[in-house]
Formats: C-alpha cells, sequence, structure tokens
C-alpha cells in the first residue's frame, strides 16, 4: 500500500509527458518524432508542411541536398588518398655512381675451343646446309668425320630444322632427313631479315622427356634469329656445367679490358674496379663499387671530372656464332643495386668517342594506402636471390627463378641460385629446355603471378643519361696514338692495336642538381573532415551532432523497434503454441478484462474516475465499457501531506 501512491505518480507523468522517439512502438512514429525533433529543417518541414505538393517538393529537395551530400563525401575520400608530385633542386656535391663494364664478349673464344668445338661444328654444318657456306671442302669433310664419330645425342634429339610454307613436314639440317613434326608451333619473331626463300622457316623442336606426345615447336621467319637461339639454348647447357672460378679464368681480367683510366682529373687504375661475374656477360668491372666502405663523390660538373676509360675490346677473339656486336656494355646504377646489363644495359661502339652525360635524380612515392609499391620489400613473399636492395626486376627474376625449381627441378643460368638448387643442364636435367620455355611462356603471359606479386619500389635512384658520339681516334692522331698505346700495354697486349679494337668512355655528371621527387598527401584528417562539415551545413544545416542523432535513430533504435516487433510476435506465438497444447481455449471474460484498444489505458496503473470518464466509446463493437473504479483506491494516505489535484476533482464531484 506504501507504494501505491508513487505509482500514481508515475501515471501522472506518463500522461503528462508520453514517451515517444527511441520507445515509440512503431517505425513510422519513430520517423515522425525524428522529423518533428531534429535540428536538419528539411526533414522538419516534410511532417509540418500542408498540402501534397508542399511536402512532395520538401522530399525531392531533401532527398536532392543527400545526394549531394553523398557525392560531395566520395570526392573527398578519393581526394584524400591522392597525392601531390613535388620536385626540389638542390646544389650540392653528388656521390659518384656506381658504374659496371662489360665486354659484348662474355668469355674469349680461344679460350672456349675445347668446350664449344662440338656445338660449332653443329652449327657450321647448319649454315652450310641451309645457306651453302664453306669453310673448305677438307675442313667440312673432317668436320663430319668428327661429328659421325662423336657426335652428342643430345644434339640428335634437338637440331635444327627447316620447314616449308609453314607445314608440319620439316628437314633435319644435320642429317638432310625429313620427318613429321608434332606439336604447338610459337612463332619467336617477326624479322625483316629473311633467310633464303621466303617461304622458308628454321626452328627447333622441345620435347617433354616424360611424354613424348608433348612437343612445341620453335619457329622464326630470320635464320640468323634461329641459329642463335639454338645455340644460346646449347651455350648455356655447356656452361652451367663449368665451375665459376674456371669461368672467371676464360673471361677478360681487368687488365685485359681496361687501358687507361682518369677521375675527377687524377689518374686511376685497377684497384679503383671490383670483379662483378655475370653469367652471360663474364668478368664485369664496378668502378666505385664502395665495397671497401668508400664511395667516391665529385664537386665539378663536366666531362673533365668524370670517369675517363679507355677499353681494350679484341674483336678478333668475339665468338661469331654468341655475339653479332661489337664493343662493351656498361651501365649506371647505385652502389646497393644489382646491375641489371642484359636489361638496361648501354652499348658502347668501338673506334668512337662516347660521352654520357648525367642527372641524378630522387624518387619518394607514398606506400599504402596511396600506392601499391613496398618499402624494403620484406612484405614480397618472394625471396631476394640477389643479395641487393629490393627492385622490381629482382622481384621479377627472383620470382621466375623459384618457378623454375619448382616446376623443372633445377635453375636457369642466367640468374641467380637459390639455396639448395643447382643450374640446369641437360646431362642431370633432359627435360629442363621443354621445361623453361614452356614457364616462359607463361611468364610473358603474366600467368605465373610474379608480376601480380612484385611491387615498385617506394624509395629509388635514377641517373638519366645522355649519349653522344664522336670517331675516335681523329684520322690524324690515329697513328701516334695507337702506337703510344701499343707502347704501354706491350707487356699485355703482343699484338699491334687496331682502333676497332678500342672504345673511348666518357662518364660525368652535366650539372651537381640533384632532383628530389616527392609525393605528399593532398588532403590530411584534419582539412578531410573540415570539408565534411562545410558540406553537411552547406545542404542539410546539420552539424556532428546531428550526424551522431541520424546514426542513432536510423540505425539503433530502428534496429532496436525491428527486434522488439519481432520478439513480441515470437512471444505471442509461443503463448498460443502453449495454450493449443494444453487445450485451454480463450474466455469471454478475458476479452471483456483487456477492454479495447485505448491509448489512454497503455500503463499499468488502475484507471482514476476522471480518465475513466475520458474514455471513448467504441463505435461499432458492443463491447463493455471500462468498469468503473474502485472507489477505495483513492483513499490518501498519511505519508503525504498534500492532496493529488485528481483526487481534489473527485471531491468536488
Amino acid at each position: 500500500a506504501a507504494t501505491a501512491p508513487g505509482k500514481k505518480i508515475t501515471a501522472r507523468i506518463k500522461r503528462t509527458l508520453p514517451v515517444k522517439g527511441p520507445q515509440a512502438p512503431t517505425l513510422s512514429e519513430l520517423m515522425r518524432w525524428y522529423c518533428l525533433n531534429t535540428n536538419t529543417h528539411g526533414c522538419r518541414r516534410i511532417v509540418v508542411s500542408r498540402g501534397r505538393l508542399r511536402r512532395f517538393i520538401w522530399i525531392l529537395l531533401t532527398l536532392s541536398a543527400v545526394g549531394l551530400i553523398l557525392w560531395q563525401c566520395a570526392e573527398l575520400l578519393m581526394n584524400y588518398y591522392s597525392a601531390s608530385v613535388s620536385v626540389t633542386v638542390q646544389f650540392q656535391k653528388l656521390p659518384f655512381p656506381a658504374v659496371t663494364i662489360c665486354n659484348i664478349n662474355p668469355y674469349k673464344y680461344s679460350s672456349m675451343t675445347d668446350y664449344l668445338s662440338e656445338l660449332d661444328k653443329e652449327t657450321k654444318k647448319a649454315l652450310e646446309t641451309f645457306y651453302g657456306f664453306s669453310e673448305g671442302k677438307s675442313k667440312v669433310r673432317r668436320s663430319v668425320d668428327e661429328w659421325n664419330s662423336t657426335g652428342s645425342d643430345f644434339f640428335k634429339q634437338i637440331p635444327l630444322l627447316k620447314f616449308e610454307d609453314f607445314s608440319k613436314t620439316a628437314t633435319d639440317l644435320r642429317s638432310g632427313q625429313k620427318r613429321k613434326i608434332e606439336g604447338s608451333v610459337f612463332h619467336k619473331d617477326s624479322s625483316i631479315v629473311n633467310s633464303g626463300d621466303s617461304n622458308d622457316i628454321i626452328g627447333f623442336q622441345l620435347c617433354d622427356a616424360n611424354n613424348s606426345s608433348e612437343c612445341a615447336l620453335y619457329t622464326f621467319s630470320s635464320g640468323v634469329n634461329a641459329i642463335q637461339e639454338w645455340y644460346k639454348l646449347h651455350y648455356m647447357n655447356i656452361m652451367a656445367q663449368i665451375p665459376l672460378e674456371t669461368k672467371e679464368k676464360l673471361s677478360y681480367s681487368a687488365d685485359d679490358l681496361l687501358l687507361t683510366c682518369f677521375f675527377d682529373g687524377l689518374s686511376c687504375d685497377k684497384r679503383h674496379f671490383t670483379l662483378f661475374h655475370h653469367p652471360l656477360h663474364g668478368n664485369c668491372y664496378t668502378f666505385n663499387s664502395g665495397e671497401n666502405g668508400t664511395i667516391l663523390s665529385t664537386s665539378t660538373g663536366g666531362s673533365e671530372y668524370g670517369l675517363q676509360v679507355v677499353l681494350y675490346i679484341d674483336e678478333a677473339d668475339y665468338n661469331p656464332f654468341l655475339v653479332t656486336s661489337t664493343g662493351a656494355k656498361i651501365i649506371v646504377h647505385d652502389q646497393n643495386e644489382y646491375p641489371f646489363i642484359e636489361d638496361i644495359g648501354t652499348e658502347i661502339e668501338t673506334a668512337a668517342a662516347t660521352s654520357i652525360g648525367m642527372h641524378f635524380t630522387r624518387s619518394r612515392k607514398l606506400s599504402k594506402p596511396y600506392s601499391d609499391c613496398t618499402e624494403t620489400g620484406a612484405d614480397i613473399p618472394v625471396e631476394n636471390l640477389y643479395n641487393k636492395s629490393y627492385s622490381l626486376q629482382i622481384c621479377l627474376h627472383s620470382c621466375f627463378q623459384k618457378a623454375m625449381v619448382d616446376s623443372c627441378g633445377c635453375a636457369q643460368y642466367a640468374q641467380p641460385l637459390p639455396a639448395g638448387a643447382e643450374y640446369c643442364n641437360y646431362k642431370k636435367n633432359p627435360n629442363w629446355m621443354y621445361c623453361y620455355y614452356r614457364l616462359h611462356e607463361k611468364f610473358v603471359k603474366e600467368q605465373l603471378g610474379c608480376q601480380q606479386i612484385c611491387k615498385d619500389a617506394c624509395s629509388f635512384k635514377e641517373w638519366a643519361l645522355t649519349t653522344s658520339i664522336a670517331q675516335w681516334p681523329s684520322t690524324v692522331s690515329e697513328d701516334w696514338m695507337l702506337r703510344v698505346l701499343s707502347w704501354d700495354k706491350g707487356q699485355k697486349i703482343n699484338k699491334k692495336l687496331n682502333k676497332t679494337d678500342l672504345a673511348n668512355l666518357m662518364v660525368f655528371y652535366k650539372d651537381l642538381n640533384e632532383r628530389f621527387i616527392s609525393e605528399n598527401p593532398a588532403n590530411t584528417l584534419v582539412i578531410l573532415l573540415s570539408n565534411f562539415g562545410g558540406q553537411l551545413g552547406l545542404w542539410m544545416s546539420c552539424s556532428v551532432v546531428c550526424v551522431i542523432e541520424i546514426i542513432e535513430v536510423f540505425f539503433i533504435d530502428s534496429l532496436f523497434i525491428v527486434m522488439r516487433r519481432q520478439w513480441q510476435k515470437a512471444k505471442k506465438w509461443w503463448n498460443d503454441q502453449k495454450r493449443v497444447r494444453s487445450g485451454k481455449t480463450q474466455q469471454g471474460s478475458d476479452l471483456e478484462r483487456q477492454g479495447h484498444n485505448n491509448p489512454v489505458c497503455i500503463d499499468e496503473d488502475l484507471p482514476t474516475f476522471n480518465t475513466a470518464l475520458r474514455l471513448p466509446l467504441p463505435q461499432d463493437n458492443p463491447l463493455p465499457r471500462t468498469p468503473p473504479p474502485n472507489y477505495s483506491t483513492l483513499r490518501l494516505e498519511t505519508a503525504f501531506t498534500e492532496q493529488l489535484p485528481d483526487t481534489l476533482e473527485v471531491g468536488q464531484h
């Protein structure tokens, strides 16, 4: 009894301030409450406007404003992840880059006779058969006799073939016999230099050693390209079996390659060069490699203050089938970068002075989320086989080498060895050629996944090169210059020098301007939030509090109302099922107790006299009226000193 007055006060508050908003029983009432109480004027005008046309106009304007906000915010988000590029130019003393120099011919041909004699004989025989070349009858007969006695089974398995009119019938250039060729055809080039008849095509066939029916036919429209590709294929087989120490002795020494050297106006020698053995280019020499911890720098631009070297090329000792050009290859790179001479090397002519001017540029890109670059390559799931700083080329070559080892069981000769692997050769891996060509075809078509895994480096250095060439030595100075060079290097060169054996190289900074290209975020988080606020205020007169209110009403409260409705339906269904199982039916007295749906009687307290009188009559349903209140409940307890207003009214009546 002591708590009854407290319940009456609660009932009076509920009647005076009916609960709406988040506690509204339906979504429509929640939306109406939001529109009447929100600070966004467009939503309020939708509810309070009179007339369908005016309400429709406000709905259209509000939806348009919401659409514009979403569009502008999407643009702001995209601009937030964009970067602006800035270029800074500084004039200062610059570190000189590493310069790697290689002879185009990797090994002295005179030193490789014992290793390449059989391959050269096969190549000469193919040239004689197809082109009619001959080096004398006695030499040809002797070669044929040697083929018959010591011919390699491997050359018999992969001979050069000549096709006519793109047919599947080919002539073996070694034996002259015709045979039917099966397998997929891959045309490897479209050179304008064709051999013999335009309908004649040269190529070779590679088959799977484990399945002879799986073959691939590689054809070339140029006989020169076909013979070179076939020669390099067998050449790598042979070189893969020669130890590294032996190959270094077969290639050019620093004394052989370098005749004179000057840097920054001072004399230099082979002690300033570091040996670097490249699988395809033999012994190469890197100037200013930084291995001893010292990196040279230059404080003045111009050709006189750069690197000047005279190279001895020795054209007479070139391999005629492996290389078709004469000179040297150089590459300018950072001390921590691997010199990919075969990919981006610059060729130097003989009998010419080649001047290479440099412009130094450092670049810095933003990583995620602005671009898909990597800082150090540690996040790339590819092992770095080159022991140098990460680059995209290192990643691609390492990825292919790993796929080669996994698929073919051995490593490709032109790239570093992974741990525990060995280079492919036909004695231990008779199937490697077919496997390599198939794998390389997938790599070019981006089917290995290497191009998808590897990313650009975020930071890199670049030397832009400008090359100019002049005739060297001149006609008037040729005689005395060659005599002096021959005299200076007489103890190393046992013949008279020819200008086609020499190449003059100059590498220098054109200026000492260091260009730094960097990416910076176009927008900061503060600017982004300010732009968001400006768009919300412009189109919806809304603030951050308004946004929080929208999230609360449209997501949290709406979800709560839907879940409450579903729970009430589930509870009613469960109670109905219990009544059906117990066999009880709803009695008429229950209906009388429930009464009709009256918004006034939504609380748990019993109605008072005044509230009972205000109950509307049912229109069509003759249900009984709400019973009068129990007057005993109107007694005041001694705990209250004042009388409630509604009891006063009852007393007056």
